[in-house]
C-alpha cells in the first residue's frame, strides 16, 4: 500500500529523522520549559525573605540570572530589604531568554495572599504594585502567555513528535485539517478544565499517557492497511488531544494565572500552543518541499517511525515506572 501514500506526505520523514537524530544527541528530556522560580515571602512590612527555586540542572541558578529589584530595595544573601511603600516598582530578572526562557517571580505578602509574575524575553520587566493588585494590563498578559504557550509546544518534544506522528499518519491532505482541529479543540477543553478546576488529575499519569499516544501513533502510521486511525484520524487526534490538554494545563499551573485578566492569560496561553503547532507543521511542509527531490528521501519512513516509537515507549516505561514507585 506504499504507493497509496502522498508524496507529500512521505516527504516529512526527512525532517523527522532529523529531529530524531537531534534527540539521540541528548534531547531525549521530554516536555521541559526552561522556567526559574524565585520565592519571596514577606516577613514583616517590606522585609522578605528570597531564594531560588530548584535548579533543573547541577548549575545554581544565580549563575546564569540575576534579579533586578525594585529601586530602594536591596538585597543581602537571602533577605530583601525595601521602603516603607514596600516591594513597588520596576523588577526583571537579567538572563532570561539565554540558557532559561522565562522566570516566575512568586511573592507571598504578609497578608497571605500570594501573586506569581512571569518575566520573558517578549516581557523582560514587571511592575510591582504591592499586595494590593499585581498592575499588568491585558497587554501585558497577552504578550507574555502568547509567547509561553508558543515555547511551551516548541520545547515539549512529545507534543512535537505526537504532531509529527499525525503528519506521517494523515500526509499533508484535506484530512490533515480536520485531525488538527479534533487536536486543537480536545486540548483547549482539557486545558480549561483542569486550570479551572473542573477535572483534577496527577501529573505522572497524564506524562506516562502522552508519551503512549505517541507508540500508538507511531505504530498504526506503520500500519500498510487501512486501520480505524487511518479511517478516522480525527478521532484519534480528538481522544488523545484530551489528555494533552491536561499536561499543558499542567505547565501553565507551573507557570502560574494572574488574579487579574485569568481569561486573557488562559485564552492567550492557548493561542500560542496553538501558533507554534502550526509553526510545526508550517516547518514540515516546506522541508518536504525542499528536500522532494532527494533520491533516498522516501526510505526513512520507517525507520524514523520506528525511532519515534522506540523514544516514546522508553518515556512510556520511565513514566509508568515512576507511578508506581
Amino acid at each position: 500500500m506504499r504507493h497509496l501514500l502522498p508524496e507529500a506526505g512521505r516527504c516529512v520523514r526527512w525532517l523527522a529523522l532529523m529531529l530524531i537524530g537531534m534527540l539521540s544527541q541528548g534531547l531525549v528530556v521530554a516536555h521541559e520549559m526552561s522556567i526559574a522560580e524565585i520565592e519571596l515571602h514577606e516577613m514583616s512590612k517590606g522585609q522578605f525573605v528570597w531564594g531560588w527555586g530548584q535548579s533543573a540542572s547541577t548549575r545554581p541558578l544565580s549563575a546564569d540570572l540575576t534579579p533586578v529589584w525594585p529601586e530602594g530595595c536591596t538585597a543581602e544573601e537571602q533577605s530583601l530589604h525595601c521602603p516603607p511603600a514596600g516591594l513597588v516598582g520596576r523588577l526583571s530578572v537579567e538572563g532570561v531568554g539565554k540558557r532559561y526562557s522565562a522566570a516566575m517571580v512568586r511573592i507571598t505578602w504578609l497578608d497571605g495572599q500570594s501573586r506569581v509574575y512571569t518575566i520573558t524575553p517578549a516581557q523582560p520587566a514587571v511592575y510591582l504594585y504591592g499586595a494590593v493588585d499585581d498592575g499588568r494590563s491585558a497587554r501585558d498578559i497577552v504578550i507574555a502567555y502568547t509567547v509561553l504557550g508558543i515555547e511551551h509546544i516548541l520545547t515539549g518534544v512529545d507534543h512535537l513528535l505526537f504532531v509529527i506522528g499525525l503528519l506521517f499518519l494523515v500526509g499533508f491532505r484535506r484530512r490533515l485539517v480536520g485531525t488538527i482541529t479534533a487536536f486543537t479543540v480536545a486540548h483547549s477543553l482539557t486545558l480549561a478544565s483542569s486550570v479551572l478546576g473542573f477535572v483534577t488529575l496527577r501529573s505522572a499519569p497524564v506524562e506516562a499517557s502522552i508519551a503512549l499516544s505517541i507508540v500508538l501513533v507511531a505504530a498504526e502510521a506503520l500500519r500498510e492497511r487501512e486501520t480505524l486511525a487511518k479511517r478516522l484520524p480525527a478521532l484519534v487526534a480528538f481522544l488523545f488531544g484530551l489528555v494533552h490538554g491536561l499536561g499543558f494545563a499542567g505547565a501553565l499551573k507551573e507557570i502560574g494565572l494572574p488574579d487579574k485578566h485569568l481569561w486573557v492569560a488562559l485564552l492567550t496561553f492557548n493561542v500560542g500552543v496553538e501558533i507554534g503547532q502550526l509553526m510545526t507543521v508550517a516547518a514540515c511542509f516546506l522541508v518536504t518541499r525542499i528536500a522532494i527531490r532527494h533520491p533516498a528521501f522516501g526510505r526513512g519512513r520507517a525507520p524514523a517511525l520506528y525511532a519515534i516509537g522506540i523514544i516514546a515507549a522508553y518515556w512510556s516505561w520511565s513514566r509508568i515506572a515512576g507511578i508506581v514507585a
